[in-house]
């Protein structure tokens, strides 16, 4: 799968764990006034880098309800077909989750284990559950301290995912992830 087909891909399934309502951002996360309403999901990336994190916003489903995420297309010359990147999103009560985005779902009712390498070194490894029909990896509370602190210094994540005899392997470059994050904060409780 090359990587426009697999960008296309994750794209579809950032937007179906989000929705569709998207709204670009400006480089102080704030919304592009020519094009607020109905634009398509913006790369916000360092001016340094071409590598980009798409912001999206979509409605709730409650009146006024809306949610934010940030998502990372996978390094795919490092990684498996099956799996697709990496989703920092709004969630209920101030929190923020950290989602594994996979081509190839897992059974809903999975619990695979996760298991993170940062560049620099050290590994941990979280069980998980699974989100979006099993198409998404939700790792748990603890890992989203990580997104907020250490990852905005690490130059890349390797990511294991095993669930039975399955295992499915993926790097996510994360520069770029500082401003992104920030971006992402801002628009959190909008």
């Amino acid at each position: 799968m090359d990587f426009v087909v697999s960008g296309l891909l994750f794209a579809f399934l950032a937007g179906s764990l989000l929705g569709s309502a998207d709204r670009p951002l400006d480089w102080a996360g704030s919304c592009v006034p020519s094009s607020c309403q109905g634009a398509p999901i913006v790369e916000v990336a360092t001016p340094a880098s071409t590598s980009v994190w798409k912001f999206s916003r979509t409605q709730g489903g409650k009146e006024g309800e809306s949610f934010a995420a940030i998502t990372k297309t996978a390094d795919t010359t490092q990684s498996d077909l099956d799996f697709a990147g990496l989703i920092v999103r709004c969630a209920p009560k101030g929190r923020i989750d950290v989602l594994v985005a996979l081509i190839r779902p897992f059974p809903p009712r999975s619990r695979p284990k996760v298991t993170i390498a940062a560049s620099g070194g050290g590994s941990l490894t979280f069980d998980a559950s699974m989100a979006a029909a099993g198409a998404a990896v939700l790792l748990p509370d603890e890992v989203s301290a990580f997104a907020a602190g250490k990852w905005q210094t690490t130059a890349s994540l390797s990511v294991v995912v095993k669930e039975a005899d399955s295992e499915i392997k993926g790097v996510v470059a994360l520069n770029g992830l500082r401003e992104a994050y920030q971006s992402l904060l801002a628009n959190c409780g909008q």
